[in-house]
This record gives C-alpha cells, structure tokens and sequence, in this order.
C-alpha cells in the first residue's frame, strides 16, 4: 500500500515529522542537554586553550575518547590528538602511553603528534570486510596541495597505535574561492547504507560555512563533495558538524553543527569577534537535512568565560551513561587558560518529544506496518496528566478491542512502558496490517515508541 510506513520492530524517535500526520494541540519540543560535571581540564603541557574537537564512544564497559591537544596558537607543529578513557563516563583518566615524546617526556597520552594530526575524527569501523588491523580509522586535515586543503586517512588496530593510510590524500577540496577543510571534518561506517561517509566543511556563496558529504567503499576512493540538503532553512554559518547515527536507532542521523556569528562580540575586551552555540538537526538518508529547530540545542548560558568565539562545541558522539540517561560533550573556555570539556544529559532517546500541554491535545500516525506482539512507548507526565492510545484501520475507524475508551490510562515517567488496553496488551493480531496509531494526551511528553516480541 503506497505511503505506509513500514517501521518493522524498529525504535521510532519522534525527532521529526516522518511518522506523524495530523497534530491537534501537540507540537514537537526539542530538548537541551543538562549541563553536568566539567570532565577533562585541558591544563596539560601539550593540551592548551586552544584543545578542540572530541570524539566520544562506548566499547562494552569503557568509554573512549580522542581530542586535539596544541601546545601554542602560533604554531600548529606543537599539535596532537590525545586519548583518555572512563568507566563512567563521568571520570576520565590519561593513560600514560608512552608513544611520542613531548618536551623530553613520554609520560604522556599523546597518540598522534605534529601537523599531521590535525582535527582529527577517529572511529570505530563496522564494515564487516574490515581486517583486525584497521579496525579503527580517523581522517584529518593534511597538507593542502596547489591551495587546496586535504583530509588523510589513518588506521589503527586499537584506536592508539596509529599509521597513515597508503593513499595520501583521501579527499582534495573542490577547486572554488573557498577551498578549505578548517574543521572538524567527520567520518564514519555508515551501517545503513553499507559505506563509509565523510561530512567535510564547505562553503557557499557569499563564504558562507556549510557542510558537505562524500561516500566510499573502501575508505581510500570517495565521491565528488557534494554539499547536503538544508531545506529551506535559513542560510546560516554552521561551523564543523559533530553528525552520527543514533546508537539505538542507527536509521536516524544526527547532527549537532556549531551556530556561529561571526560578527558579533560580546566582551568588548576579546580579541577576536564570533560567537557560536550548538544547534540540532535530524536526517533520515544522510543527504535530506531536517532543520525545523532553529533555538539552540545548547546555548551558552550565564558563563561569560565562554561567551567569546568558537566556543560551545558538541563533540562527536553520543552515548548511554545510565538506564535512562544519556551524555553528550561539549567545550567551554577556549582560548582561555580554563579551557575545559563538559558533560551534558539527556533522558534516553529525549531529544525531541511530541508534547502536550495541560489543556490536551492529540495526533494520529500515517498508515503503518509493524513486526512484534507488543508496543512499548517512552514517555512522561505531570501526575494529573496522561495519555491513552487506539489503534485504527487505514481509514480511521477504530479496531475492535483497541478503542480509545479501552485502553489503560498511561502516566508517570518510564523510558519502556507496554501499552495496555482491557483485555489486555498483545497486540500481536495486527502485525503486517496496515493499521494508525491515535495518542490522546495531557500534560504529556511522547519521545519514542517501538513494536517488539
């Protein structure tokens, strides 16, 4: 049947409109991380103001981390990436690994070091074909050529002991007024569409930063850049990009690019001009951009130390860091001696919810397929608000035993709740019928529901 969602026993995030479509007194509400503890204080020898660019991942019980560390601004040969590693999340340590040499010393946890470890995104590569030797890869800003800037490759078998690729340069920036990768250029196994997938910086007309992309099979061979799809959207500077698949719900892209203004200065003192905050956005294919959230995802508070330019970067990577919570990283302070990461929460799959105010309100899916014998929602209420749910035909009639009045009123704050009606909650009759589902709420927020044995 054309136009039916077929979402399988997927978990389906309401980060946009693709499963919605009628709302009545709902809305989408993106929510903001909540700022938590500083993590890391870049007060290291070969850190300083000027560290940038984390990457965040979990593997099992430890989480991992990669960033730039530079010793002075007036020279990039003082440059490295670093690693550090938590079992929380929460505290991190600097193993010292006794790679490189810094300042006569290999007490230190500097993985790659000079120009050539510039901006560097490491990740870990799903591509099955993948040999244990390269398990990790990274790409990183190289040397330009003719002017025009590069990205090289890196492998590693353990994300710490690197080398670079055999083809040197992966990718060339385009030969246009703007031929620069000054960014925290991103790349990853993209594990719905089988390739690897870079995000580069681009820039449009009149010098406008934006974002690229480009694809490949093998990770050495890419495709033209091609700059992404952003709508209608506002033509805005979006300063490096932070883009991932949701590691609960990998068809779902996110992006969390940098917002900056380059002409504006808030500390009449600071030398340089430009401020910035992170902003959201969500893809569903990777090239199709849903920018409908134009407030920040994270702004920069009642901090003055971080309301000077470039700061408020949201690193790459999201991860869980509890049953019903989970944690993304940011930079404050740079260019300041404070210059520091931070850790910022978010309720499980919370970073867009269908919300309804005390009054009510409700909204009806498009038609749909679903595999499993029972729905689990995620969800929040007030203690006097609620939310109850019937399920339909295509054409919007109720189906017998799943009405509206049958099903049992839902409220707390549950990250997995079953769904139940009266006689009780399988609804296990309906898989592969093409059926909509209809919430009615109060005081209520939806962030995502799924269909599971």
């Amino acid at each position: 049947m054309a136009g039916v969602r077929n979402i399988n026993s997927r978990l389906e995030l309401f980060v946009d409109d693709w499963l919605i479509e009628e709302m009545n007194g709902v809305d989408l509400q993106m929510h903001s991380p909540i700022p938590q503890e500083v993590v890391l204080e870049f007060n290291q020898p070969w850190e300083g103001s000027i560290s940038y660019d984390p990457v965040v991942m979990k593997e099992g019980d430890r989480y991992r981390l990669w960033y730039r560390g530079c010793g002075s601004e007036s020279t990039w040969e003082d440059q490295c990436t670093a690693y550090a590693e938590s079992d929380d999340g929460v505290h991190w340590e600097r193993p010292p690994l006794g790679i490189f040499e810094f300042n006569g010393n290999r007490e230190n946890n500097i993985v790659l070091q000079g120009r050539e470890a510039k901006a560097l995104c490491v990740f870990k590569d799903g591509n099955p074909k993948t040999p244990d030797s390269e398990r990790y890869k990274a790409i990183g800003v190289g040397a330009p050529i003719e002017k025009r800037a590069t990205l090289r490759g890196f492998t590693s078998p353990d994300g710490v002991h690197w080398q670079t690729l055999d083809q040197d340069p992966i990718l060339i920036a385009p030969d246009d007024p703007w031929p620069m990768f000054d960014s925290h250029n991103v790349a990853f196994w993209d594990t719905l569409q089988n390739q690897y997938v870079a995000y580069a910086r681009g820039w449009v007309p009149p010098g406008i930063r934006s974002i690229r992309r480009s694809v490949s099979d093998d990770f050495r061979h890419w495709s033209e850049l091609k700059f992404i799809d952003l709508g209608d959207s506002p033509t805005e500077h979006l300063y490096k990009n932070a883009c991932t698949q949701y590691f609960r719900a990998p068809h779902i892209y996110l992006m969390f690019p940098k917002r900056f203004v380059p002409d504006r200065k808030f500390d009449p003192d600071w030398a340089a001009s430009g401020l910035s905050e992170s902003v959201f956005m969500t893809s569903r294919d990777g090239v199709h951009w849903d920018r409908r959230f134009m407030e920040p995802f994270l702004s920069l508070g009642t901090d003055p130390d971080s309301w000077t330019d470039r700061n408020l970067y949201t690193g790459v990577g999201v991860v869980p860091t509890g049953p019903a919570e989970m944690s993304v990283y940011f930079m404050e302070h740079y260019r300041r001696p404070s210059i520091r990461l931070r850790r910022g929460t978010l309720r499980t799959d919370g970073f867009v919810s269908i919300s309804a105010p005390y009054a009510g309100g409700e909204f009806v899916t498009r038609p749909l397929t679903f595999e499993g014998n029972e729905l689990v929602i995620n969800y929040t209420t007030s203690v006097a608000g609620g939310l109850r749910l019937e399920i339909q035909d295509v054409d919007g009639h109720p189906i017998d035993g799943y009405q509206l009045s049958q099903c049992v009123e839902v409220f707390g704050d549950e990250i997995e709740r079953v769904v139940r009606w009266e006689k009780g909650s399988d609804v296990g009759s309906l898989a592969g019928r093409a059926i909509r589902l209809r919430f009615v709420m109060a005081a209520a927020d939806l962030y995502a529901i799924q269909f599971r044995a």
